[in-house]
């Protein structure tokens, strides 16, 4: 099994920026693929950020040039650096693990975290 533990989440001025981290623990080697996900109120969950092999990363449009994710193998956890926030990126945000990136690509992670507020404020 793996146990994803996301924080860093909170209440930001539109503008500002925040990163959250999400801590893997218990079989490492099945999170070959790691993802961030964010549900807004009254909308689907959807794929924002994933890195896969180590270093490929890939982003939706509406973040690009302004999140970045990153991996720490030393660490076991993987971040997600947000700048330039807007009120639209308020939403839950959660940490999730596979072990082939179709799996984040489709929405059916092998692996889910309990999620982690951000609010944006304008």
């Amino acid at each position: 099994q793996v146990q994803l533990v996301e924080s860093g989440g909170g209440l930001v001025q539109a503008g500002g920026s925040l990163r959250l981290s999400c801590a893997v623990s218990g079989r490492t080697f099945r999170t070959n693929a790691m993802g961030w996900f964010r549900q807004a109120p009254g909308k689907e969950r959807e794929l924002i950020a994933i890195t896969w092999n180590g270093s490929i990363t890939d982003y939706t449009d509406s973040v690009k040039g302004r999140f970045t994710i990153s991996r720490d193998n030393a660490k076991n956890t993987v971040y997600l650096q947000m700048n330039s926030l807007k009120p639209e990126d308020t939403a839950v945000y959660y940490c999730a693990a596979a072990l082939v990136p179709e799996r984040l690509w489709v929405g059916v992670p092998d692996y889910w975290g309990q999620g982690t507020q951000v609010t944006v404020s304008s």
